[in-house]
């Protein structure tokens, strides 16, 4: 059936052509598969070298970023730190913001309070004075009496 498609010409040609070249190798099976062993180990052996060198740089990459992990964490320690310490401050600053007020709470009374008692002296001097008006009169008016 397949012969029926292909010209007669072209059969003949085909029939008397020259033998294909033999492209096998020439050595006997057991060489080659002996000369196949070498490379065949120098291949398993690569592999194993790039793969050892794979897991290297696999184990490196987890470190590196184990380390930087490990850098956060000091850093989120060192930001809570911070923050605990600002806390204190804003709390020591508000106690000394109210013992300030109550200094000047209590510097407020006292200049009040003085000023009570200043106010106090000058009435007790007003008076004394006023006693001291009215005895010179009536020693005045005694004086004026007798003469």
């Amino acid at each position: 059936m397949s012969n029926e498609r292909i010209p007669s010409k072209r059969r003949s040609k085909l029939r008397d052509g020259a033998p294909k070249a033999d492209t096998r190798s020439k050595d006997p099976p057991s060489d080659r598969a002996q000369a196949e062993v070498p490379v065949v180990l120098a291949l398993a052996e690569a592999a194993i070298r790039e793969a050892e060198q794979v897991r290297r740089v696999a184990e490196e990459t987890r470190e590196a970023g184990e380390h930087g992990r490990k850098r956060a964490e000091v850093w989120r320690e060192g930001r809570e730190q911070l923050r605990e310490v600002a806390e204190t401050a804003r709390a020591a600053g508000e106690e000394a913001r109210l013992a300030a007020e109550s200094a000047r709470d209590a510097a407020v009374e006292s200049v009040n309070a003085t000023a009570e008692s200043l106010k106090t002296t000058l009435e007790q001097m007003s008076v004394v004075e006023e006693m001291r008006r009215i005895l010179r009169d009536i020693r005045d008016t005694k004086k004026l009496e007798s003469n």
